[in-house]
């Protein structure tokens, strides 16, 4: 759905160019929902704003459907933004208009919706974010939650293929976030949308994000399937975010682990054998004892994991962890 090839972007300061992104290539896939997380200043919302070329590339190309839409003109670039979506994290709506106004308005602009349409569209949209009784109220009589989701149903009016999401939980407390990215969970599964979603909260790409690209400094730095991702980070970067999401303090890990005896080991269990009574099995057959350091089971989307730090000693360590790598445990060595 979403191709970037080789793009780059630079601001002019002070007369010399400050790279924004630097060379990068990658895909979204149709249907997908693609997760792109980095701190203040990464380029994140830069990258996003070149989907729907709120902000034109320095360099590359940027493809859409197969289509190269750099090289659009401005009716035909006119025509792609209607199918492309955005939601804001401020929300952005008219303080002036009602939520059915605000919702319609994308519609009354493109010109192409007759009065009925644009109607029923509004009501359909109201039911779908749960709004049905609010339509005639004004932002400044919502909640943030609410007012979130009269963004969604706006940026939805046009029937777009694509649907940006710019920051847009981070000025929610979280249950309303949680209900916001159900939501949107909902919409992608039942009307087939790419969601591009970014954020600098890991645990909002967890949550509702098939894949990811870690940003550093104008450039992706890790990308791959989100349970991938989170589960073995290799970039210092995304280490930092895992850890942050999980309230890590890696120097207190690092002093909890000295205080160890025996091999360390961190296992990391998905899907239903998460769930196992593997430890126990293990060590009857191994005469392995084990002592328990961390951790922590959740779950990556709709897929359970658990992860486990343990410290191993005594009986035969190769057969302790043969036997877990045939159960399909993924066996990491910390010591």
């Amino acid at each position: 759905m979403i191709e970037f090839d080789q793009v780059q972007k630079s601001y002019e300061v002070g007369g010399r160019a400050i790279p924004a992104l630097k060379a990068t290539s990658m895909t979204v896939a149709a249907g997908e929902v693609f997760g792109i997380v980095g701190h203040s200043g990464a380029g994140k919302s830069t990258l996003v704003r070149l989907i729907n070329l709120l902000e034109r590339p320095t360099g590359g190309r940027i493809l859409i459907d197969g289509k190269n839409v750099t090289d659009y003109n401005a009716e035909q670039l006119r025509g792609f933004r209607r199918k492309v979506g955005m939601i804001f994290q401020h929300f952005n709506l008219l303080s002036s208009k009602t939520v059915a106004d605000n919702i319609a308005f994308p519609m009354k602009l493109a010109g192409i919706y007759s009065r009925q349409q644009i109607r029923d569209r509004v009501d359909e949209l109201l039911a779908r974010v749960g709004l049905s009784d609010h339509a005639s109220k004004y932002p400044s009589q919502l909640s943030g939650g609410q007012k979130q989701r009269v963004g969604i149903a706006r940026a939805l009016a046009c029937r777009p293929s694509i649907l940006l999401c710019d920051e847009a939980t981070s000025a929610l407390d979280p249950q309303t976030t949680q209900s916001v990215l159900r939501l949107l969970a909902d919409i992608n599964r039942e009307l087939g949308l790419t969601i591009v979603l970014i954020t600098h909260e890991m645990d909002v790409v967890r949550r509702v994000c098939d894949r990811v690209a870690v940003m550093d400094a104008g450039e992706v730095v890790e990308l791959g399937a989100v349970s991938d991702v989170f589960l073995h980070p290799e970039h210092p970067t995304t280490r930092d975010f895992v850890f942050e999401s999980e309230n890590i303090d890696r120097d207190e890990l690092q002093e909890d682990l000295s205080h160890a005896e025996g091999r360390i080991l961190r296992l990391t269990f998905r899907g239903e054998s998460t769930y196992k009574p593997l430890l126990g099995k293990v060590a009857r057959e191994s005469g392995v004892d084990f002592s328990i350091l961390s951790g922590r089971i959740d779950h990556i989307k709709d897929t359970p994991y658990g992860q486990l730090t343990l410290s191993l000693v005594g009986g035969d360590l190769d057969i302790a962890m043969a036997a877990l790598k045939a159960a399909d445990v993924h066996v990491e060595v910390l010591r």
